[in-house]
C-alpha cells in the first residue's frame, strides 16, 4: 500500500531541506570514502539500506560543479539512477544539468570514475523501474505522488575520459 502523499510536500521549506541534507551528507561521505553516508538509511531504507553514491556534475547556466548524493542501482557496467526528489512536482537541478552536460563524475565509497549520462529509453524504463522499485520501494511512493514522469538515467563508464 502507498503511503498518501505528504501535506506539505510541495512547501520551500522541503526543497530547502533536501537541498541543504544533501550538502550535509555529500560533506560526511567525501570525509569518511561513503562509509559514514554511503548506504542511504531513511524510508523504504531504514530496513534494507540502499547504496548511495555522489554524483559530480556541472551546472548549465554558471558551469560550476555541484554534487548531489543518489541513491543507484547497478545494471551491468551501469548505474542507473532517479530524478525522483522525494516526489516533488519538479525535476532535480542535477537532471537538467545532466541533460545540457552529460559527461559527470560518480563516488562510490573512496572510488571515483566517469561516466556519460542519458535518459533511459521507454523500454529501458519499463525493465529497470520494477528493479528500482525492489531496491527502494519509496520510488513507487514518489511516483503516486507528482504528475510528473519521474526520469531514470543510466550512467554509463565514460571510456573516452580515460
Amino acid at each position: 500500500m502507498t503511503p498518501s502523499r505528504p501535506r506539505h510536500l510541495d512547501s520551500p521549506l522541503v526543497a530547502a531541506l533536501i537541498k541543504y541534507m544533501s550538502k550535509a551528507q555529500v560533506w560526511v561521505f567525501r570525509r569518511t570514502a561513503g562509509r559514514v553516508g554511503g548506504r542511504w538509511r531513511i524510508g523504504a531504507g531504514f530496513r534494507k539500506p540502499v547504496p548511495t553514491l555522489l554524483l559530480e556534475h556541472r551546472g548549465r547556466k554558471s558551469g560550476k560543479l555541484f554534487t548531489a548524493p543518489l541513491l543507484y542501482l547497478v545494471d551491468g557496467d551501469d548505474l542507473v539512477i532517479v530524478a525522483s526528489q522525494g516526489g516533488l512536482p519538479n525535476h532535480p537541478q542535477w537532471y537538467f544539468n545532466l541533460l545540457a552536460h552529460p559527461a559527470a563524475r560518480v563516488q562510490i565509497g573512496a572510488e571515483q570514475r566517469r561516466v556519460r549520462a542519458r535518459v533511459a529509453t521507454p523500454e529501458e524504463r519499463k525493465r529497470l523501474w520494477p528493479l528500482l522499485v525492489a531496491l527502494y520501494p519509496d520510488f513507487d511512493a514518489y511516483r503516486s505522488w507528482t504528475e510528473r514522469e519521474i526520469p531514470v538515467l543510466i550512467l554509463r563508464p565514460d571510456d573516452e575520459a580515460r
